[in-house]
């Protein structure tokens, strides 16, 4: 094990920038053309080599969401199911459109959503369902779609934690209906922040394409020839979350990155796996990191009292932890209290913590989070 170590503090996540990814903002800057233009269409060009299919860049991953539902038609008086064992960014995306967020159990293992849940929740007002990847891992993608071919769902895939995981060796966002996928400053890859869609679907790309800059139809093409808009139509709500060339610039170095960002990320899950494999307390997700790319690392400590005390206790060793992530049907907002029980997602949250894990975390550092995490566990 790590032994003495410094007085530093081991981050949960940080963003792993160089001086390609500087250069080229300096560069946005010099040309003095800040908003969206070539760097954005070039990162959009990449992104679509990566996936194999079209993507259109937005202001973050939410608003990716938010468009998505949008361009399906989704609602007032429409519902969406989600897993409840998400970021509060899904939910908000969904009531966003005026639609309502059905909050999901999880399976057990994966923490995704479960899908035969979901489909006893479905009522005539369903339209979409909201898959969440969780940790890198898509749990059973197979069986979402199927579930929501069965009945007449679109499928939106929140892929915010799964930039470069595969199945089947297929990347996710290369395949199914649409994926939407976060940049910002801790995920796989950055642009600081930063989202986008990807999909085959030309109706849905053009309608993202056009309500990220308020709804100006084909704005998209004069603004990546350097002009504006000034005779135009409007047809339908947009909103400002068009991204920007100072983004993208990012986006684009970060993207040639990626593949040593990506087995940086593995070696570490798989340092982690090893250290705690013997814990008989601690639970790892069930992931393959020849096919997953992790974008966090979480555990379940069975019997865990407190997590507040144990993140307290890491902190005073200066460890970062998170818990990802408090269930959003817990949430003043979202709650429904006429809503069967999500008894999966209460028993699991409070046993979950999120270790340390970004490429500049060193093979030491993972060594002495185990250490210091396997002492207070037997604490308590």
């Amino acid at each position: 094990m790590a032994g003495m170590r410094s007085d530093r503090m081991i981050r949960l996540s940080r963003s792993c920038l160089g001086d390609a990814e500087k250069q080229a903002v300096m560069g946005v800057l010099d040309r003095g053309f800040l908003g969206m233009g070539v760097e954005v269409q070039q990162f959009e060009h990449d992104l679509s080599e990566f996936f194999g299919r079209p993507a259109v860049c937005l202001v973050n991953g939410t608003a990716a969401l938010h468009l998505a539902l949008q361009a399906c038609d989704i609602g007032r008086g429409d519902e969406v199911l989600v897993p409840s064992l998400t970021y509060v960014a899904s939910f908000q995306a969904i009531s966003a459109t005026g639609a309502k967020a059905v909050a999901c159990d999880v399976d057990a293992r994966t923490l995704t959503l479960d899908w035969r849940d979901a489909e006893s929740r479905v009522t005539p007002a369903t339209r979409a369902v909201m898959a969440v990847h969780y940790a890198g891992g898509v749990g059973d993608i197979e069986g979402i779609y199927a579930f929501a071919q069965r009945n007449g769902l679109r499928v939106v895939e929140d892929a915010s934690h799964a930039f470069g995981t595969t199945v089947q060796q297929i990347r996710i966002g290369s395949f199914g209906d649409i994926s939407c996928f976060s940049f910002d400053g801790i995920k796989n890859i950055t642009s600081g922040e930063g989202g986008c869609v990807v999909t085959d679907n030309e109706q849905v790309l053009q309608r993202v394409r056009d309500t990220r800059l308020l709804g100006v139809e084909k704005d998209t093409e004069n603004r990546y020839l350097g002009q504006r808009s000034w005779e135009f139509d409007v047809a339908e709500q947009g909103w400002r979350y068009h991204m920007s060339n100072i983004m993208a610039a990012i986006g684009v170095e970060q993207l040639k990155r990626f593949n040593d960002l990506a087995e940086r990320r593995r070696h570490l899950a798989r340092r982690y796996d090893g250290l705690l494999a013997t814990h008989e307390r601690v639970i790892r997700l069930p992931l393959d990191y020849g096919a997953v790319i992790p974008h966090i690392y979480a555990i379940r400590i069975q019997g865990l009292k407190s997590q507040s005390t144990l993140r307290a206790r890491m902190l005073e060793a200066g460890i970062q932890t998170g818990t990802h992530y408090q269930p959003n049907h817990w949430l003043t907002y979202y709650r429904d209290t006429t809503a069967r029980p999500l008894p999966v997602t209460d028993a699991v949250f409070p046993e979950l913590l999120t270790l340390p894990l970004h490429p500049g975390l060193e093979d030491e550092d993972t060594d002495y989070v185990c250490e210091k995490l396997l002492e207070f566990i037997d604490e308590h």
